[in-house]
């Protein structure tokens, strides 16, 4: 069974076609109370975020996105932001975002120290980001566009999905995208021969961070959820993760890493975040996933960053082929 046709319902089978069909339906509902226009075009809703109740647009045209998770949502859902922070990678955006879907969005600055002038001139009816990331930004924001802001990034992203969703106004949509998600997760672990099959693979993600320790991660972040999803064990080491996200290493003990299988990934160079020198060393050669065959270099921006639907689709897919050699 190739990749390609055993993905039944990736993402991106949201048609234009449906999509269409939800638009003109949701045009044609009698819910346009507080419209100032035959179009309801000036239409608000509440949103609920981690900042407190804000009224937004009940179809906002002009977007911009934060972060790499809002990202990664507003092109699930069939919205092209205006504007769009880039992540600390030399593509700018994350790679494994078509580059059509991107074409044309403005770089508004580092994720982290966002351009409040480039983003004012923009004229965003709507900003989306998270509380961790720029909360500390969230008045300068709101004089801007309605801010959304959910309270975490990573772990909750099913979650802060459906709050991007909702004030998108793309609820149905959204759960189209959820649903394809859930086929999806089940066509892999059948695939891979079952949920007590698969119970019994236990598996990690290591990765190599420039200027940081070695990370093995635990069970609250984004791909572990991924992970739990298909329903693939995880070794007693990522209860030791602190806070649930990582286990942080030296290459020393790199072998606390082991499992069935170990995927890993590299931020930065790979000779500044260890990678070189770990992946060479006679403790790395001598785990069991590497004498077996069962280790797989994933994309860092693909794993890691992305944080979403579109992403973990991909995710999906790669972990069928993987586990399935």
């Amino acid at each position: 069974m190739t990749l390609r046709s055993f993905r039944p319902r990736a993402l991106a089978a949201v048609s234009l076609t449906a999509v269409a069909a939800l638009t003109l339906a949701a045009c044609g509902s009698s819910d346009d109370s507080g419209s100032d226009s035959a179009s309801g075009s000036d239409a608000t809703r509440t949103v609920k975020t981690a900042m407190g109740d804000v009224k937004v647009k009940k179809a906002p045209q002009r977007v911009v996105v934060l972060d790499t998770a809002e990202l990664d949502s507003a092109l699930t859902l069939g919205v092209k932001p205006v504007g769009a922070t880039h992540a600390d990678v030399t593509s700018g955006f994350l790679n494994y975002l078509p580059k059509d879907q991107v074409a044309g969005i403005e770089d508004v600055g580092q994720m982290m120290t966002p351009n409040l002038e480039a983003i004012a001139g923009l004229k965003p009816d709507l900003i989306l980001t998270s509380k961790i990331r720029h909360g500390d930004k969230y008045a300068e924001l709101s004089k801007i566009a309605p801010t959304v802001m959910t309270e975490n990034t990573g772990y909750p992203w099913k979650e802060n999905f459906q709050v991007h969703a909702e004030a998108l106004g793309k609820e149905a949509e959204a759960k189209m995208v959820a649903d394809g998600y859930a086929d999806h997760v089940a066509d892999v672990t059948k695939a891979l021969g079952g949920k007590e099959k698969v119970a019994a693979t236990e598996v990690n993600m290591v990765r190599f961070v420039e200027g940081a320790d070695i990370r093995i991660y635990g069970k609250k972040n984004y791909i572990a959820t991924i992970l739990a999803d298909v329903g693939l064990g995880r070794p007693a080491i990522t209860d030791k993760a602190k806070d649930g996200f990582s286990y942080d290493v030296s290459p020393e003990k790199i072998d606390l890493a082991d499992a069935d299988v170990v995927f890993h990934s590299t931020y930065g160079d790979p000779k500044k975040s260890k990678e070189t020198e770990t992946t060479g060393s006679g403790l790395w050669k001598n785990m069991g996933a590497v004498k077996n065959g069962k280790v797989f270099a994933v994309d860092d921006q693909l794993w890691i960053q992305g944080i979403g639907y579109t992403a973990a689709d991909k995710i999906l897919g790669e972990l069928h082929k993987s586990l399935a050699k």
